[in-house]
């Protein structure tokens, strides 16, 4: 099978654009990648498209009539918080089996203001009997708690999550946000779900990003392995069946297990790696991903973020382009932006944010239900 490299990526600015549609957002991202590598849409041989808000309406279909309809197959994906990282991962799989030797892989959501994950599930008393818990920052404030229970883990530093994504996402010019929030700041902020306040939440946004994959016989041919980005492993998860409370989700074992399987892949341990991008809808959620992806061990999160070990210049920087929290999180565009934040890394091009020396990166999106996306990159 051939080795399959990221040779353009993109993103656009994280914002709102009332004005703009869904295929006209994407359309702006894939043209940003196809002249990252000086191609057209003309040299794709296929579309990975993920989008979650009209997931039934062919927006793959709808870019193309943006930037050129050339009859190529256009495949539609649709997988929670995972949306992006599956259409990147179906575009990797298809170059990887020499099925095509260059496809264009977007990622794209349109999105409002307010509270996810509080629709839905049919009439009556929900099962935990607890109004408003299966919502997304009460999920994860419990998760956060049961962290706390267990290993001692305190409210200023979950916040502290959100100081370190904050203050990165200040050297960021693609990010929604770009101010400094302190954490009295932050502890103060208005509590949404403890300990999760307002500035602990991630950002609805709207967004795009996009990717071009190629197999290395045509990265060659056509010299572009100079900024090529190698995709040592690409893994996508759901929950393994296991004997525990079903009430609420479990948003740590598809994660464990991606990541058991990705370092397999690229036969690489955590210590390998340079950077992180990981899936931080909610400050206590970055906390368990620590532990989650083995950057750490069992209950060593808390000291991860009091020592710095996590921010840029530290042992292992984690969400320097200001994650989820700062840059902001349009679902299906989200697992694309962080293989583009990891290949800037890996091209010496992040600025001032820069990772010095990154050769391998990582990227993790989660979405419930579950589905856990990891990419591990490295360096051509």
């Amino acid at each position: 099978m051939s080795d399959a490299y990221v040779v353009g990526v993109d993103m656009i600015k994280f914002g709102r654009f009332p004005d703009r549609t869904v295929p006209q957002i994407g359309a702006q991202a894939a043209l940003m990648a196809l002249d990252d590598c000086g191609l057209t849409i003309k040299d794709m041989e296929a579309l990975y498209c993920g989008n979650l808000g009209q997931a039934a309406g062919m927006v793959g279909q709808r870019i193309l009539q943006e930037i050129g309809q050339t009859g190529i197959p256009v495949i539609n994906v649709s997988n929670a918080c995972a949306t992006g990282a599956t259409a990147f991962r179906e575009g990797w799989a298809a170059v990887k089996a020499g099925l095509y030797d260059l496809v264009l892989c977007v990622g794209v959501e349109q999105m409002g203001k307010g509270l996810l994950g509080g629709a839905g599930g049919g009439s009556g008393i929900s099962r935990e009997g607890l109004l408003g818990s299966g919502t997304m920052p009460s999920v994860f404030a419990e998760a956060g708690l049961e962290h706390s229970r267990k290993y001692g883990t305190t409210f200023a530093q979950f916040a502290k999550v959100s100081v370190k994504n904050h203050h990165h996402s200040t050297l960021n010019p693609k990010a929604m946000y770009q101010i400094e929030t302190p954490l009295e700041v932050v502890m103060n902020a208005e509590m949404i779900s403890y300990p999760n306040t307002k500035l602990m939440c991630s950002v609805n946004v709207d967004g795009s990003a996009a990717a071009i994959i190629a197999s290395e016989k045509k990265a060659r041919e056509l010299g572009l392995m100079k900024r090529a980005v190698k995709v040592r492993a690409s893994v996508l998860t759901s929950d393994p069946w296991q004997e525990r409370d079903l009430v609420m989700p479990d948003v740590n074992s598809c994660t464990r297990l991606a990541a058991k399987k990705a370092y397999e892949m690229a036969g690489l341990g955590a210590d390998d790696i340079d950077l992180v991008e990981l899936h931080d809808c909610f400050a206590t959620a970055e906390i368990l991903h620590y532990e989650n992806l083995g950057l750490c061990g069992p209950g060593e999160a808390g000291r991860m973020i009091d020592t710095g070990e996590v921010a840029l210049g530290g042992r292992i920087p984690v969400n320097v382009s200001g994650g989820l929290l700062s840059k902001g999180h349009p679902l299906g565009a989200t697992g694309i932006a962080n293989i583009y934040e990891v290949a800037t890394h890996l091209r010496g091009e992040g600025g001032k944010r820069q990772v010095e020396g990154a050769r391998i990166g990582m990227t993790h999106v989660i979405g419930l239900g579950s589905a856990c996306g990891i990419h591990i990159l490295e360096k051509a």
